[in-house]
Protein backbone atom coordinates (compact mmCIF):
# COMPACT_ATOMS: atom_id res chain seq x y z
CA UNK A 1 0.00 0.00 0.00
CA UNK A 2 2.94 2.29 0.73
CA UNK A 3 4.15 2.07 -2.88
CA UNK A 4 0.66 2.92 -4.16
CA UNK A 5 0.70 5.99 -1.92
CA UNK A 6 4.15 6.97 -3.21
CA UNK A 7 3.08 6.65 -6.84
CA UNK A 8 0.00 8.78 -6.14
CA UNK A 9 2.21 11.40 -4.48
CA UNK A 10 4.58 11.51 -7.47
CA UNK A 11 1.64 11.85 -9.85
CA UNK A 12 0.26 14.76 -7.83
CA UNK A 13 3.71 16.38 -7.81
CA UNK A 14 4.09 16.02 -11.58
CA UNK A 15 0.58 17.35 -12.15
CA UNK A 16 1.42 20.37 -9.99
CA UNK A 17 4.62 21.04 -11.97
CA UNK A 18 2.73 20.71 -15.24
CA UNK A 19 0.08 23.11 -13.98
CA UNK A 20 2.67 25.66 -12.92
CA UNK A 21 4.45 25.43 -16.28
CA UNK A 22 1.17 25.89 -18.10
CA UNK A 23 0.33 28.88 -15.93
CA UNK A 24 3.71 30.49 -16.67
CA UNK A 25 3.30 30.02 -20.43
CA UNK A 26 -0.27 31.28 -20.46
CA UNK A 27 0.74 34.30 -18.37
CA UNK A 28 3.68 35.06 -20.69
CA UNK A 29 1.68 34.90 -23.88
CA UNK A 30 -1.17 36.86 -22.30
CA UNK A 31 1.26 39.57 -21.25
CA UNK A 32 2.88 39.51 -24.68
CA UNK A 33 -0.44 39.90 -26.46
CA UNK A 34 -1.47 42.76 -24.15
CA UNK A 35 1.81 44.65 -24.67
CA UNK A 36 1.69 44.16 -28.43
CA UNK A 37 -1.92 45.32 -28.55
CA UNK A 38 -1.21 48.50 -26.57
CA UNK A 39 2.19 49.37 -28.04
CA UNK A 40 1.83 48.15 -31.59
CA UNK A 41 5.31 46.58 -31.40
CA UNK A 42 6.18 42.90 -31.19
CA UNK A 43 7.64 41.50 -28.01
CA UNK A 44 10.47 38.99 -28.50
CA UNK A 45 9.51 35.42 -27.76
CA UNK A 46 11.33 32.96 -25.56
CA UNK A 47 14.38 31.82 -27.52
CA UNK A 48 16.13 28.60 -26.67
CA UNK A 49 19.89 28.91 -26.31
CA UNK A 50 21.74 27.94 -29.46
CA UNK A 51 24.50 25.35 -29.26
CA UNK A 52 28.01 26.68 -29.70
CA UNK A 53 29.33 25.92 -33.18
CA UNK A 54 32.95 24.90 -33.55
CA UNK A 55 34.73 27.61 -35.47
CA UNK A 56 36.67 26.51 -38.58
CA UNK A 57 39.96 28.03 -37.45
CA UNK A 58 42.34 25.16 -38.23
CA UNK A 59 43.41 23.68 -41.58
CA UNK A 60 41.69 20.42 -40.72
CA UNK A 61 38.39 22.34 -40.49
CA UNK A 62 38.68 23.93 -43.95
CA UNK A 63 36.62 21.97 -46.46
CA UNK A 64 35.07 22.99 -49.76
CA UNK A 65 35.80 24.05 -53.32
CA UNK A 66 37.96 26.97 -52.19
CA UNK A 67 41.72 26.50 -51.73
CA UNK A 68 41.72 27.62 -48.10
CA UNK A 69 45.27 26.54 -47.33
CA UNK A 70 46.68 28.45 -50.28
CA UNK A 71 44.66 31.55 -49.43
CA UNK A 72 45.69 31.32 -45.78
CA UNK A 73 49.34 31.56 -46.85
CA UNK A 74 48.55 34.59 -48.99
CA UNK A 75 46.60 36.28 -46.17
CA UNK A 76 49.51 35.66 -43.79
CA UNK A 77 51.97 37.21 -46.25
CA UNK A 78 49.66 40.20 -46.68
CA UNK A 79 49.33 40.67 -42.92
CA UNK A 80 53.13 40.46 -42.47
CA UNK A 81 53.63 43.62 -44.52
CA UNK A 82 54.83 46.70 -42.57
CA UNK A 83 51.77 48.55 -43.84
CA UNK A 84 49.58 46.17 -41.80
CA UNK A 85 48.85 45.66 -38.11
CA UNK A 86 46.12 43.03 -37.73
CA UNK A 87 43.72 41.23 -40.05
CA UNK A 88 40.65 39.03 -39.52
CA UNK A 89 39.00 37.06 -42.35
CA UNK A 90 35.96 34.79 -42.55
CA UNK A 91 34.61 32.95 -45.60
CA UNK A 92 31.14 31.50 -46.09
CA UNK A 93 30.93 28.91 -48.86
CA UNK A 94 27.57 27.59 -50.07
CA UNK A 95 25.86 29.13 -47.06
CA UNK A 96 28.15 27.57 -44.43
CA UNK A 97 30.94 29.18 -42.42
CA UNK A 98 34.01 27.32 -43.71
CA UNK A 99 36.99 29.49 -42.77
CA UNK A 100 37.92 31.85 -39.91
CA UNK A 101 41.48 33.05 -39.52
CA UNK A 102 43.29 35.96 -37.91
CA UNK A 103 46.73 37.47 -38.40
CA UNK A 104 48.96 40.11 -36.88
CA UNK A 105 48.35 42.19 -33.78
CA UNK A 106 45.74 44.40 -32.18
CA UNK A 107 48.46 46.83 -31.12
CA UNK A 108 52.01 47.05 -32.49
CA UNK A 109 53.18 48.44 -29.15
CA UNK A 110 51.85 45.58 -27.02
CA UNK A 111 52.08 42.81 -29.61
CA UNK A 112 48.72 41.36 -28.53
CA UNK A 113 47.61 38.92 -31.28
CA UNK A 114 44.34 39.25 -33.16
CA UNK A 115 41.87 36.43 -32.37
CA UNK A 116 38.44 35.52 -33.78
CA UNK A 117 36.96 37.47 -30.84
CA UNK A 118 38.90 40.68 -31.50
CA UNK A 119 36.52 43.56 -32.17
CA UNK A 120 37.13 45.86 -35.16
CA UNK A 121 35.15 48.74 -36.65
CA UNK A 122 32.83 48.12 -39.61
CA UNK A 123 32.99 51.74 -40.76
CA UNK A 124 30.72 52.18 -43.81
CA UNK A 125 29.74 48.51 -43.94
CA UNK A 126 27.34 49.81 -41.26
CA UNK A 127 25.25 51.42 -44.01
CA UNK A 128 23.93 48.00 -45.03
CA UNK A 129 22.52 47.59 -41.52
CA UNK A 130 20.44 50.75 -41.97
CA UNK A 131 19.27 49.56 -45.38
CA UNK A 132 18.33 46.13 -44.05
CA UNK A 133 16.40 47.61 -41.12
CA UNK A 134 14.56 49.99 -43.47
CA UNK A 135 13.57 47.06 -45.71
CA UNK A 136 12.42 45.04 -42.70
CA UNK A 137 10.33 47.92 -41.32
CA UNK A 138 8.84 48.49 -44.77
CA UNK A 139 7.88 44.82 -44.92
CA UNK A 140 6.22 45.21 -41.50
CA UNK A 141 4.22 48.17 -42.83
CA UNK A 142 5.86 50.64 -40.43
CA UNK A 143 7.16 52.91 -43.18
CA UNK A 144 7.01 53.48 -46.92
CA UNK A 145 10.30 53.64 -48.78
CA UNK A 146 8.80 55.86 -51.49
CA UNK A 147 7.26 58.40 -49.08
CA UNK A 148 8.87 61.88 -48.86
CA UNK A 149 11.29 62.44 -46.00
CA UNK A 150 9.23 65.21 -44.42
CA UNK A 151 6.67 62.58 -43.35
CA UNK A 152 9.11 62.04 -40.47
CA UNK A 153 10.81 64.36 -37.99
CA UNK A 154 14.37 64.80 -39.15
CA UNK A 155 17.21 67.29 -38.79
CA UNK A 156 17.98 66.98 -42.52
CA UNK A 157 17.49 70.07 -44.66
CA UNK A 158 18.39 70.12 -48.34
CA UNK A 159 18.81 72.96 -50.84
CA UNK A 160 15.50 74.24 -52.14
CA UNK A 161 13.58 72.23 -49.55
CA UNK A 162 14.26 69.01 -51.47
CA UNK A 163 13.53 66.98 -48.34
CA UNK A 164 9.84 67.51 -49.12
CA UNK A 165 10.20 65.51 -52.36
CA UNK A 166 13.16 63.20 -51.72
CA UNK A 167 12.15 59.72 -50.54
CA UNK A 168 13.67 57.47 -47.90
CA UNK A 169 14.84 55.10 -50.64
CA UNK A 170 16.60 57.99 -52.37
CA UNK A 171 18.30 59.01 -49.13
CA UNK A 172 19.47 55.43 -48.48
CA UNK A 173 20.90 55.23 -52.01
CA UNK A 174 22.75 58.58 -51.76
CA UNK A 175 20.61 60.58 -54.17
CA UNK A 176 20.47 63.82 -52.16
CA UNK A 177 22.20 65.75 -54.96
CA UNK A 178 24.83 67.07 -52.51
CA UNK A 179 28.52 67.11 -53.37
CA UNK A 180 30.31 63.95 -52.24
CA UNK A 181 30.86 63.58 -48.47
CA UNK A 182 29.30 66.95 -47.74
CA UNK A 183 30.56 68.49 -44.45
CA UNK A 184 32.50 65.35 -43.44
CA UNK A 185 35.55 67.46 -42.53
CA UNK A 186 33.39 69.53 -40.19
CA UNK A 187 32.13 66.32 -38.55
CA UNK A 188 35.74 65.23 -38.09
CA UNK A 189 36.47 68.62 -36.49
CA UNK A 190 33.92 67.84 -33.78
CA UNK A 191 30.75 69.58 -34.98
CA UNK A 192 27.44 67.95 -34.13
CA UNK A 193 25.90 65.90 -36.97
CA UNK A 194 22.34 67.10 -36.29
CA UNK A 195 23.39 70.75 -36.65
CA UNK A 196 25.38 69.92 -39.77
CA UNK A 197 22.38 68.16 -41.32
CA UNK A 198 20.29 71.27 -40.65
CA UNK A 199 22.89 73.42 -42.40
CA UNK A 200 23.05 71.21 -45.50
CA UNK A 201 20.18 73.30 -46.85
CA UNK A 202 22.82 75.87 -47.82
CA UNK A 203 25.39 73.38 -49.15
CA UNK A 204 26.41 73.22 -52.83
CA UNK A 205 24.74 70.66 -55.10
CA UNK A 206 26.36 68.22 -57.49
CA UNK A 207 23.10 67.53 -59.31
CA UNK A 208 19.36 68.03 -58.95
CA UNK A 209 18.32 66.03 -55.85
CA UNK A 210 17.14 62.55 -56.79
CA UNK A 211 18.94 62.45 -60.16
CA UNK A 212 22.45 61.16 -59.38
CA UNK A 213 24.48 59.16 -56.86
CA UNK A 214 26.71 61.16 -54.53
CA UNK A 215 28.08 59.36 -51.47
CA UNK A 216 27.22 60.84 -48.05
CA UNK A 217 27.73 60.20 -44.34
CA UNK A 218 26.10 63.08 -42.47
CA UNK A 219 23.04 63.29 -44.72
CA UNK A 220 22.75 59.50 -44.85
CA UNK A 221 22.59 59.30 -41.07
CA UNK A 222 19.26 61.13 -41.07
CA UNK A 223 17.90 57.61 -41.58
CA UNK A 224 18.85 56.83 -37.95
CA UNK A 225 16.33 59.48 -36.85
CA UNK A 226 13.64 58.21 -39.24
CA UNK A 227 14.07 54.48 -38.63
CA UNK A 228 14.11 55.03 -34.86
CA UNK A 229 10.75 56.77 -35.10
CA UNK A 230 9.32 54.01 -37.29
CA UNK A 231 10.46 51.35 -34.81
CA UNK A 232 9.31 53.34 -31.77
CA UNK A 233 12.74 53.38 -30.12
CA UNK A 234 16.32 54.52 -30.63
CA UNK A 235 17.91 53.43 -33.90
CA UNK A 236 20.60 51.41 -32.13
CA UNK A 237 18.00 49.63 -29.97
CA UNK A 238 15.90 48.83 -33.03
CA UNK A 239 18.91 47.24 -34.72
CA UNK A 240 19.75 45.20 -31.62
CA UNK A 241 16.13 44.04 -31.14
CA UNK A 242 15.27 43.23 -34.74
CA UNK A 243 18.60 42.21 -36.25
CA UNK A 244 21.70 41.68 -34.13
CA UNK A 245 19.95 40.06 -31.17
CA UNK A 246 17.93 37.48 -33.15
CA UNK A 247 21.05 36.65 -35.19
CA UNK A 248 23.09 36.00 -32.03
CA UNK A 249 25.56 38.80 -32.77
CA UNK A 250 26.60 39.43 -29.17
CA UNK A 251 29.76 41.44 -29.96
CA UNK A 252 28.02 43.77 -32.46
CA UNK A 253 27.56 47.19 -30.83
CA UNK A 254 27.20 50.90 -31.55
CA UNK A 255 29.41 53.59 -30.07
CA UNK A 256 33.01 53.78 -28.92
CA UNK A 257 32.29 51.81 -25.74
CA UNK A 258 31.22 48.85 -27.86
CA UNK A 259 34.77 48.75 -29.20
CA UNK A 260 36.92 49.71 -26.23
CA UNK A 261 34.80 47.72 -23.78
CA UNK A 262 35.63 44.46 -25.54
CA UNK A 263 38.13 42.08 -23.96
CA UNK A 264 40.18 42.21 -27.18
CA UNK A 265 39.89 45.16 -29.55
CA UNK A 266 42.00 46.35 -32.45
CA UNK A 267 43.70 49.74 -32.05
CA UNK A 268 43.76 51.99 -35.09
CA UNK A 269 47.14 52.30 -36.82
CA UNK A 270 48.93 54.39 -39.38
CA UNK A 271 52.11 52.51 -40.17
CA UNK A 272 53.79 51.67 -36.87
CA UNK A 273 51.93 54.39 -34.99
CA UNK A 274 48.82 53.72 -32.92
CA UNK A 275 46.26 56.39 -33.77
CA UNK A 276 44.04 58.14 -31.20
CA UNK A 277 40.39 57.19 -31.34
CA UNK A 278 38.00 59.85 -32.60
CA UNK A 279 34.32 60.06 -31.70
CA UNK A 280 33.42 61.57 -35.11
CA UNK A 281 31.91 58.72 -37.09
CA UNK A 282 30.37 56.97 -34.11
CA UNK A 283 28.06 60.01 -33.97
CA UNK A 284 26.57 58.97 -37.31
CA UNK A 285 25.59 55.40 -36.33
CA UNK A 286 23.67 54.50 -39.47
CA UNK A 287 26.57 55.63 -41.63
CA UNK A 288 29.52 54.14 -39.75
CA UNK A 289 28.68 53.19 -36.16
CA UNK A 290 28.95 49.38 -35.90
CA UNK A 291 31.79 47.34 -34.44
CA UNK A 292 32.05 43.57 -33.89
CA UNK A 293 34.35 40.58 -34.09
CA UNK A 294 34.83 38.68 -37.34
CA UNK A 295 32.55 35.81 -36.26
CA UNK A 296 29.56 38.11 -35.83
CA UNK A 297 30.36 39.85 -39.09
CA UNK A 298 30.19 36.40 -40.71
CA UNK A 299 26.78 35.87 -39.07
CA UNK A 300 25.65 39.12 -40.68
CA UNK A 301 27.02 37.90 -44.01
CA UNK A 302 25.03 34.66 -43.82
CA UNK A 303 21.86 36.57 -42.97
CA UNK A 304 22.33 38.77 -46.03
CA UNK A 305 22.52 35.65 -48.18
CA UNK A 306 19.16 34.43 -46.91
CA UNK A 307 20.34 31.92 -44.31
CA UNK A 308 18.16 33.45 -41.55
CA UNK A 309 14.76 33.90 -43.19
CA UNK A 310 13.06 34.38 -39.82
CA UNK A 311 15.10 37.56 -39.30
CA UNK A 312 15.56 38.83 -42.86
CA UNK A 313 13.03 37.46 -45.31
CA UNK A 314 13.74 37.04 -49.03
CA UNK A 315 11.42 40.00 -49.69
CA UNK A 316 13.30 42.27 -47.28
CA UNK A 317 16.65 41.25 -48.77
CA UNK A 318 15.38 41.86 -52.29
CA UNK A 319 14.26 45.36 -51.25
CA UNK A 320 17.59 46.15 -49.58
CA UNK A 321 19.88 44.84 -52.34
CA UNK A 322 17.98 45.94 -55.46
CA UNK A 323 20.11 48.35 -57.55
CA UNK A 324 18.45 51.78 -57.61
CA UNK A 325 21.05 54.11 -59.12
CA UNK A 326 24.20 53.71 -61.22
CA UNK A 327 27.46 54.78 -59.60
CA UNK A 328 31.03 55.44 -60.53
CA UNK A 329 33.42 52.52 -60.64
CA UNK A 330 34.08 50.82 -57.34
CA UNK A 331 37.72 50.90 -56.12
CA UNK A 332 40.50 51.92 -58.52
CA UNK A 333 43.13 50.55 -60.89
CA UNK A 334 43.01 46.92 -62.05
CA UNK A 335 40.26 46.06 -59.59
CA UNK A 336 38.03 48.86 -60.90
CA UNK A 337 38.54 47.57 -64.45
CA UNK A 338 37.53 44.04 -63.41
CA UNK A 339 34.17 45.17 -61.99
CA UNK A 340 31.15 46.27 -64.02
CA UNK A 341 27.57 47.55 -63.70
CA UNK A 342 28.30 49.41 -60.46
CA UNK A 343 25.06 50.41 -58.72
CA UNK A 344 23.74 51.26 -55.26
CA UNK A 345 20.63 50.10 -53.38
CA UNK A 346 19.52 50.65 -49.78
CA UNK A 347 22.95 50.96 -48.17
CA UNK A 348 24.35 48.22 -50.43
CA UNK A 349 26.57 48.25 -53.51
CA UNK A 350 26.04 45.86 -56.40
CA UNK A 351 28.36 45.09 -59.32
CA UNK A 352 29.46 42.29 -61.59
CA UNK A 353 32.68 40.31 -61.44
CA UNK A 354 33.57 37.55 -63.87
CA UNK A 355 30.00 37.59 -65.14
CA UNK A 356 28.53 37.11 -61.65
CA UNK A 357 26.30 39.51 -59.74
CA UNK A 358 27.84 40.49 -56.40
CA UNK A 359 26.54 42.52 -53.44
CA UNK A 360 28.51 44.16 -50.67
CA UNK A 361 30.11 47.23 -49.17
CA UNK A 362 33.47 48.40 -47.90
CA UNK A 363 34.39 50.80 -45.16
CA UNK A 364 37.16 53.18 -44.14
CA UNK A 365 37.66 55.39 -41.10
CA UNK A 366 40.97 56.58 -39.67
CA UNK A 367 43.00 53.49 -38.77
CA UNK A 368 40.41 50.89 -39.84
CA UNK A 369 39.27 49.22 -43.06
CA UNK A 370 36.60 46.59 -43.73
CA UNK A 371 34.93 44.76 -46.59
CA UNK A 372 32.00 42.42 -47.10
CA UNK A 373 31.20 41.00 -50.55
CA UNK A 374 29.05 38.02 -51.49
CA UNK A 375 27.49 36.16 -54.38
CA UNK A 376 23.76 35.86 -53.58
CA UNK A 377 23.28 33.10 -56.17
CA UNK A 378 25.79 30.72 -54.57
CA UNK A 379 25.57 31.95 -50.96
CA UNK A 380 29.34 32.41 -50.98
CA UNK A 381 31.10 35.47 -49.64
CA UNK A 382 33.90 37.05 -47.66
CA UNK A 383 34.23 39.44 -44.74
CA UNK A 384 37.50 41.01 -43.64
CA UNK A 385 38.57 43.73 -41.21
CA UNK A 386 42.00 45.24 -40.54
CA UNK A 387 43.26 47.99 -38.24
CA UNK A 388 45.22 50.28 -40.54
CA UNK A 389 44.61 52.39 -43.62
CA UNK A 390 46.26 50.24 -46.31
CA UNK A 391 44.04 49.60 -49.33
CA UNK A 392 45.63 46.43 -50.74
CA UNK A 393 43.46 44.01 -48.67
CA UNK A 394 40.35 45.25 -50.54
CA UNK A 395 41.51 42.81 -53.25
CA UNK A 396 41.18 39.87 -50.87
CA UNK A 397 37.54 38.87 -51.64
CA UNK A 398 38.27 38.57 -55.34
CA UNK A 399 41.09 36.10 -54.72
CA UNK A 400 38.51 34.02 -52.84
CA UNK A 401 35.95 34.26 -55.65
CA UNK A 402 38.58 33.27 -58.23
CA UNK A 403 39.28 30.14 -56.19
CA UNK A 404 35.57 29.35 -55.79
CA UNK A 405 34.79 29.91 -59.48
CA UNK A 406 37.88 27.97 -60.54
CA UNK A 407 39.23 30.76 -62.70
CA UNK A 408 42.71 32.13 -63.25
CA UNK A 409 43.95 35.36 -64.78
CA UNK A 410 44.34 37.57 -61.71
CA UNK A 411 46.76 37.22 -58.86
CA UNK A 412 45.02 39.71 -56.62
CA UNK A 413 47.27 39.13 -53.63
CA UNK A 414 50.59 39.20 -55.48
CA UNK A 415 52.99 41.36 -53.46
CA UNK A 416 55.97 41.26 -55.84
CA UNK A 417 55.46 44.91 -56.86
CA UNK A 418 56.07 46.04 -53.27
CA UNK A 419 59.42 46.61 -51.54
CA UNK A 420 60.85 43.48 -49.96
CA UNK A 421 60.17 43.11 -46.28
CA UNK A 422 63.43 42.76 -44.39
CA UNK A 423 62.90 40.78 -41.23
CA UNK A 424 65.22 41.51 -38.28
CA UNK A 425 68.11 39.09 -37.93
CA UNK A 426 68.09 37.26 -34.60
CA UNK A 427 71.09 37.83 -32.40
CA UNK A 428 73.22 34.69 -31.81
CA UNK A 429 72.69 33.09 -28.45
CA UNK A 430 75.67 33.46 -26.09
CA UNK A 431 76.65 30.71 -23.65
CA UNK A 432 75.63 31.28 -20.05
Amino acid sequence: MIWIYKIATVKRYLALLFGLATLVLVSWYGYRALVEQKSGFPVPGIVAPQPQQRLPTEPGDWHGKIDYRGLDQQFAALAARPEMAGLAVAIVEDGELRFVSTYGVTDKQSGEPVTPRTVFRWASVSKGVAGSLAAKLAEEGRLKLDAPLNRWRSSLRLPGGAETQLTLAQLLSHRTGLTKNAYDTRLEDGEEPGLLRNQLGAAPLQCVPGTCHSYQNIAFDAVSEILGQAAGTLYSDAVQKRLFGPLGMKSAQFGMAGLTGAKSWARPHRGDQVRPLSESYWRVPAAAGVSSDIVDMARWLRAQMGENKDVLSPRALALAHAPLVSTRRVYSGELARALGDASYGLGWRTFTYAGRHLVGHSGAVDGYRSTMIFDPATHTGVVAMWNDGWGRPFRLPFAVFDSYYGQAGHDWLDLSDLPEVRLPVAEPLLPN
